[in-house]
This record gives structure tokens, C-alpha cells and sequence, in this order.
């Protein structure tokens, strides 16, 4: 009756009261006990202990290799040996040196034979899609490897570094679980870090652009002792935007390393016997090193008229012809040369001392691209076909014996038979030494292109 359903009610609802009442204690009891674990825990000082948050070190500390939440022991290498395969431009050849240099310290061990290797580490290349279908091949031959491996209990971690680890990071890590570990070229302090955690069983990535890094306190490793050419990076990533050249994107922004840096590496090569230098970079002659308060000369612009830049160009601080000069005068015995160039950063003051120093060889790496002024605008490069004639002439009248060298690219979006009739007639007028030449590469798109609407 209604009377018995009243009172069957109110006896549900205080049991349901009690539940709550008991629930609710627990759950206090429960934070009471987290609030007392974590007052005593580790707080955030612990963390960011042995951490350094200075930009900029001396040498002969590493310090800004450690990580607050690693043992240094744990990121040893503990004379595990190193496989490296090297890809694409010379800049990737030096961006090997500088791993090495920072795994070599860790304790790694570096072998050239590909079936000793604990860890196999491939330097790639971006610039074209063969490059790129080069490396996946190579990986599914590398995964096929290491599961034979895990066989005879040996296991053999695999990464990418460089150009492509920066472009297709997610790609990379989730297409049939290939890659163990991806640095781009601005993470190479990490790879101890990277490994480490790699073996744990993890995927480990950082492909984190940097706008100060440029490794000015690594001296590379040059893997061959005995050889009498090198190379100095001088310079890391590019502002051109070119609108075929992913390189601002998988490299970042321009920097410039520090003149002091770079010649301490040269005179320690010199000291080696090396007998020829080349100043590396994606575009050498726009170097400025804006962190000597010395300023050198005037900032002088194009002699030709017809050059831009789509980027404002830095003030102050020491330039190519300044770093040259210095780098020329460290040992007159020692030959000198630099790649790349843009026709854009050619002042006189640059041409003239080539021509004076004896050391500095006749030799100009001069990337046309193409002939045709239409082209060239599509292309972004800041200069039109009769601009770069000019510079030509200049070149040759300042440096009469001048070798010059140059790239070029066919087919290009938009191109027609009369642009590229404009860039063999180019090539006859100029008559180089020696040409590089491609047939574009079809990319995708990305996101940051877009952004500047090309």
C-alpha cells in the first residue's frame, strides 16, 4: 500500500545517504594521502636540476647535453658501435662529422662495417623525391636486418637524421614501425638522449628548428684523418624562400656560426696537414656574424642592378669578404673555396679579394637555375636573366682567369620551349667550366608554402 511504499522509500533513499556519505570520506581520505605523497615528493627544482639555461658554452663543457630526468650513465654509449650512411649535399656529409663528434663523446664506437652495428644511423636528403624513395627502401632492407638480428640476441636500433626526419616526422615514425629514433638538423645534441630512450623499447623524436643553433662549440670529427680537403660549415639554414627549395623548412632560418669557431677549425686542419678548405653553407656569401660588436667595412649592396631579396638584410658585424680575408690568411699555403653562393651577395669587395689572394681559388659556383627571366620570377630567385649577365662580365673582368660553375633546372612549373631555348643560349653565352642539371622534382605543397601563398 501507498503507506508501505513511503516507508520502503525513505529506508532507500538513507541507504543511498550512507553510500554517499561513506564515498565521499574515501574520496577525501584519498586526496589526503595524494596531498601528503606529493608535499614529499620531488618538486621542480628537482627536475631542472644539472640543466643549464645559458644559450651559449664554452667548449670543453657539456653540460648542455644533460638532461635533469636521465643519469649521465644512462646516456652513454658504453662503446656501442655506430653505422653511419650519408645522403644528398655536402652540408649532410658535415652534419655527419658533427653527430659523430657528440656520439664520440658519449662513448659510442664508430665502425664501417654495417654487421657490427648496434645502431644504424642515416644522414637524408629532401631536396628531391628520388632521394627520399632511396631512403625508404633502404629502410624496409635495414628493418628486414634487424629482425634477423633479434634472432641472436642482438638488436639494432635504426634512425634518420637530417632533411627528411625534419619533412616527414610523422610519416616516418608511423609507416610500418621502421624508424626507432629521428632527429632533425637542429637536434643533434639529443641523439644520446634519443637512443637512450630508443632502448627502452620506445620511438624516440625531436625535430625541434632552432634560430640560435649552428654547433659553434663542436668541433666535427672528420672521419678521414689522412685526407688533404675539408669542409667548414660557416653557416646553417636559409631565408631565400626559392619556390621550388624546401631547405627553409627542413633546415630553418639562416645563422650564421661565429668567425672565431670557424677559424679554430681551420687552424686546426691546417696543423693536420690539410692542404684545401671549403666554406660550406646554403648560401655562404650572405654571412654575417652579428655577435662581434667589430664592424668591418660598409654595407655595400649589389653592384648590378636587378637583385632582391625577399628577407630584410642584416646590419652590422662581420661578412663574407671579412671571414674570407681571415680564413686566407691562417695559412697561405692552404687552398680556399666556398659553395654555395647566391648571384645576389657578390659585391666587388668579395670579387677583388679573390683575385688578390693567391690561396683563394679562381673558382665560382655560380647557380643560375635558369635563363629565362620569366622562370626566374616564378622561381623566386630575386634576379632577372640580364642581371645575372652582368654579374657574369663583372666576374670575369675582376677575375680574368675565373672557372665557373653553375646548377640548373628543367621543366619547371610553367616552363615553356622558348624558356628553356633562353637557358641553353645562357649557358652557351656564359660558357662554364662546369654545369649541375636537373629535371624538376613534382612535390606536395606543404603547409608553410601555402602560407606564403606562392
Amino acid at each position: 500500500d501507498r503507506n508501505s511504499a513511503r516507508s520502503l522509500g525513505g529506508l532507500v533513499s538513507s541507504r543511498s545517504f550512507s553510500k554517499a556519505s561513506v564515498t565521499s570520506r574515501q574520496r577525501r581520505t584519498a586526496v589526503d594521502r595524494f596531498r601528503t605523497q606529493l608535499s614529499s615528493g620531488p618538486n621542480f627544482q628537482d627536475f631542472i636540476k644539472g640543466v643549464s639555461v645559458n644559450k651559449t658554452q664554452p667548449a670543453d663543457e657539456e653540460s648542455s647535453d644533460r638532461h635533469g630526468y636521465l643519469s649521465e650513465d644512462l646516456e652513454m654509449g658504453n662503446s656501442r658501435r655506430v653505422y653511419f650512411e650519408t645522403y644528398g649535399c655536402q652540408m649532410n656529409v658535415n652534419d655527419t662529422e658533427i653527430a659523430w663528434s657528440i656520439l664520440q663523446r658519449k662513448g659510442y664506437l664508430r665502425t664501417s662495417d654495417l654487421n657490427e652495428a648496434d645502431v644504424v644511423l642515416l644522414v637524408t636528403c629532401s631536396i628531391r623525391e628520388k632521394a627520399e624513395q632511396t631512403i625508404w627502401n633502404r629502410l624496409k632492407q635495414l628493418t628486414a636486418m634487424k629482425r634477423k638480428r633479434l634472432k641472436t640476441h642482438t638488436p639494432m636500433k635504426i634512425g634518420i637524421l637530417g632533411c627528411m626526419a625534419e619533412r616527414l616526422k610523422t610519416e616516418l615514425l608511423e609507416r610500418e614501425k621502421l624508424v626507432d629514433v629521428l632527429a632533425g638538423p637542429d637536434a643533434y645534441r639529443d641523439l644520446p638522449r634519443l637512443l637512450t630512450v630508443a632502448d627502452g623499447g620506445l620511438q624516440a623524436s625531436n625535430v625541434l628548428l632552432s634560430l640560435e643553433e649552428t654547433y659553434a662549440d663542436i668541433m666535427p670529427v672528420h672521419y678521414a684523418p689522412q685526407g688533404h680537403s675539408a669542409f667548414v660549415s660557416i653557416m646553417r639554414g636559409c631565408d631565400n624562400m626559392c619556390s621550388y627549395c624546401i631547405v627553409p623548412f627542413t633546415r630553418g632560418r639562416e645563422r650564421s656560426r661565429p668567425v672565431s669557431s670557424i677559424l679554430e677549425e681551420v687552424r686546426l686542419l691546417s696543423d693536420q696537414g690539410v692542404k684545401e678548405v671549403t666554406l660550406l653553407g646554403q648560401n655562404v656569401n650572405s654571412y654575417r656574424d652579428t655577435s662581434e660588436e667589430q664592424f668591418c667595412g660598409s654595407d655595400l649592396t649589389q653592384h648590378s642592378r636587378g637583385f632582391k631579396t625577399v628577407y630584410r638584410t642584416k646590419q652590422g658585424g662581420l661578412r663574407f669578404s671579412d671571414l674570407l680575408d681571415r680564413v686566407s690568411l691562417i695559412d697561405p699555403d692552404m687552398r680556399i673555396r666556398f659553395t654555395s653562393p647566391h648571384p645576389k651577395d657578390f659585391p666587388d669587395e668579395v670579387l677583388h679579394l679573390i683575385a688578390e689572394r693567391r690561396n683563394i681559388c679562381n673558382q665560382i659556383h655560380l647557380p643560375a637555375q635558369s635563363g629565362s627571366s620569366q622562370v626566374l620570377k616564378a622561381m623566386r630567385r630575386g634576379y632577372t636573366r640580364e642581371a645575372y649577365l652582368d654579374l657574369v662580365k663583372n666576374i670575369k673582368k675582376i677575375i680574368p682567369e675565373v672557372s665557373l660553375s653553375s646548377d640548373f633546372i628543367s621543366g619547371f612549373c610553367g616552363e615553356t620551349e622558348d624558356d628553356h631555348q633562353q637557358t641553353l643560349s645562357l649557358i652557351r653565352e656564359v660558357g662554364y667550366n662546369v654545369g649541375f642539371l636537373f629535371a624538376y622534382s613534382m612535390r606536395k605543397v606543404s603547409s608553410c608554402l601555402q602560407s606564403w601563398k606562392l
